[in-house]
């Protein structure tokens, strides 16, 4: 190799390496800790760094946690003041920036620039609550360089005092270095003759690597915190779940005052049997009146019931899809059922699928239907007294929004935001998709293999949906913490019941729930009961039938089809088949009626729902015995040059 290429690869070789010597660290980082007897503490960190002007041109900071959080998602802020701040030896001036989970202490001045070299900073400062107080010792687990700086730290070490009284011999040392949770053994440590705990690293710290200390001591020697004063720090570290609980209290006072008012039903006689329905009324509407509201059953009892009257017919295929046929008879309807017939048939082919299809079609007739109810009986029969609701929601809507604004960053406000509104809209839809599990699941227990089939399909194709509503929440517990979850889901969890508990029936309502709670006693009587009844009805199959979409509005229907079971099972042997003549399908069992009408009452509602909705609308632990890690503990944070 020729010798001026030797000469510049010699000089380019020992460039680099001047330069690699000369990147910025911190050469020798010390922390003299003295734990006192009332529990505080008193630590003096000197941070000796090189400085090239790349990072470190004004001077450093210093990043301290204050804030954490326990498992529980409770905050836990430590007391920090800083005393004192020098740069070798002289007073330096700072400044100090609240962060998301401390404060951030700014050494220099802004507007001077450091000359390269070597610099030896102290910081000196208190700090408070930083001790564990275990049943049989007590503890200082110490993260004394933090992890987050981002240069090396070539050489790190520490000093504990403890109280004097504190024996020698009783002091137990243990350390961990490496990244964040590591469990690295690259120090040594010793207790002193006079009851110091010395600890310094035999290799050195990488960037975002530190030295993390446990000293523990026998129990009586440093004051233990009393549950008053837990209790005071917990009040002061938690005002906002404080509140939380506050306006928890506040919700749940107000609903029972509301409830108080308006929501106590009027007094009610004895019920009694009754051996026919009200007169006038529709079992839909003896329905809407007994809930105070509407849903998917309401209007299959209706349909139900119009089928039993002659104006239409309902066929169950193989796979479990209703059609609905006009048979071109005209018998009286009730108004609800007018309506019903109007949507479905009028100026349209004389029969309909109940698919998903035809959910336009269908939609119409249950809306129909359901303001037909609401005009003729609602505010006549009973109040919602939904009014009332609004407070409720707006004092529960404060409770999430105090949540996510008292959470201590940014993010966490950030996400609590974001998950508000998205699962106020997504915990809809899960609830209804739940609605219609449950309703598949109730079909399939009284009907053949293909209802289950259906309802595992629906099972499955929810189940993403739950866990997504799953997520939600844990997001949600992420930003606010658990605790204070619990609380918004108690709160949401109370508007529910008293959106129920808030309808009352009027006296007019009192006094027709009366005669329909009667009735649906008649229905739901055990066959052996019935002897006792002074005027027994006679059972018939035209009775059974009749009064079969009462028993489905009132959710009888099981017991009513077992009074009949024997009747309807002669009646099938002599006839030869014995089936109502308005339906045809798979569910039909002279033997196992129970099963046909519980399946009838909660396959048409599944059915009504599922058509009827357009596609895609429902969518402090010890760090001693192994058990600490590098970064864990008390102290900790980092650092950097600016």
């Amino acid at each position: 190799m020729p010798y001026f290429v030797m000469r510049w690869l010699v000089v380019i070789l020992l460039l680099t390496s001047q330069n690699s010597l000369a990147s910025e660290a911190i050469l020798d980082y010390f922390s003299d800790i003295q734990v006192q007897q009332d529990g505080g503490m008193v630590v003096e960190e000197t941070i000796e760094v090189r400085a090239e002007g790349d990072i470190i041109q004004r001077g450093i900071f210093r990043d301290f946690p204050t804030d954490y959080t326990d498992r529980l998602g409770t905050h836990y802020r430590v007391d920090f003041e800083l005393l004192e701040v020098r740069r070798d030896g002289k007073p330096e001036p700072y400044h100090t920036e609240r962060r998301d989970n401390g404060i951030r202490i700014y050494v220099g001045n802004k507007n001077v620039f450091l000359k390269p070299g070597n610099y030896r900073y102290s910081l000196r400062y208190t700090t408070r609550r930083q001790l564990g107080f275990f049943e049989q010792h007590d503890e200082l687990y110490w993260n004394v360089t933090g992890n987050g700086w981002a240069f090396p730290i070539q050489k790190a070490s520490a000093r504990v005092q403890l109280p004097n009284t504190v024996p020698p011999g009783a002091i137990q040392v243990e350390g961990y270095t490496g990244a964040q949770g590591a469990t690295g053994q690259d120090y040594r440590a010793e207790v002193t003759g006079d009851g110091d705990a010395l600890f310094e690293t035999t290799a050195l710290l990488p960037g975002n690597h530190g030295l993390t200390i446990v000293v523990s001591w026998p129990k009586g020697h440093v004051v233990e915190p009393d549950q008053q004063q837990k209790l005071a720090w917990f009040m002061a570290d938690n005002q906002g779940l404080l509140l939380a609980a506050g306006g928890l209290l506040l919700l749940l006072a107000y609903y029972l005052i509301a409830w108080f008012r308006v929501g106590r039903d009027p007094q009610g006689k004895a019920i009694i049997p009754l051996y026919e329905p009200a007169k006038g009324y529709s079992p839909a509407s003896m329905r809407f009146v007994r809930k105070m509201g509407y849903d998917d059953q309401t209007f299959g009892a209706a349909i139900i019931n119009m089928a039993v009257k002659g104006y239409l017919t309902i066929k169950e295929s193989k796979s479990g899809t209703f059609t609905l046929t006009k048979t071109g008879e005209s018998p009286k309807l009730a108004p609800g059922e007018a309506a019903i017939a109007s949507a479905l048939f009028s100026g349209r082919s004389g029969s309909i699928d109940l698919k998903q299809k035809n959910h336009v079609r269908l939609g119409k007739a249950l809306k129909a239907h359901k303001n037909a109810l609401k005009r003729d009986y609602e505010k006549i029969y009973f109040l919602t007294n939904s009014g009332y609701i609004v407070p409720g929601v707006l004092i529960t809507l404060a409770l999430l929004v105090g949540g996510i604004i008292t959470s201590q960053s940014e993010e966490a406000l950030a996400i609590g935001g974001f998950m508000m509104v998205w699962l106020s809209i997504w915990t809809i839809a899960v609830y209804k998709l739940a609605l219609g599990v449950f309703q598949a699941w109730r079909s399939a227990l009284h009907s053949k293999a293909i209802g289950y089939a259906k309802a595992i399909v629906s099972t499955l194709f929810a189940l993403p949906f739950f866990a997504g509503e799953v997520f939600g929440i844990g997001m949600l517990t992420f930003a606010i913490s658990l605790p204070f979850t619990l609380v918004l889901l108690i709160a949401v969890g109370i508007n529910f019941l008293f959106y129920e508990w808030l309808k009352a029936p009027t006296l007019a309502g009192q006094k027709l729930l009366q005669q329909v709670e009667g009735f649906r006693l008649y229905l739901s009587v055990a066959e052996q009961e019935e002897l006792d009844f002074k005027h027994p009805v006679k059972k018939t199959p035209e009775l059974f039938e009749a009064y079969l979409p009462y028993a489905i509005a009132l959710d009888v229907e099981q017991q009513w089809a077992q009074r009949f079971s024997s009747i309807l099972a002669a009646a099938g042997k002599e006839s030869g088949t014995y089936h109502p003549g308005w339906y045809s399908g798979r569910s039909w069992s002279s033997h196992n009626l129970s099963g046909f009408t519980t399946a009838m009452g909660s396959a048409m509602g599944s059915a009504i729902s599922a058509s009827s909705s357009a596609p895609g609308s429902s969518s402090g632990s010890s760090g001693s015995s192994g058990g600490g890690s590098s970064g864990g503990g008390g102290g900790g944070g980092g650092g950097g040059g600016w």
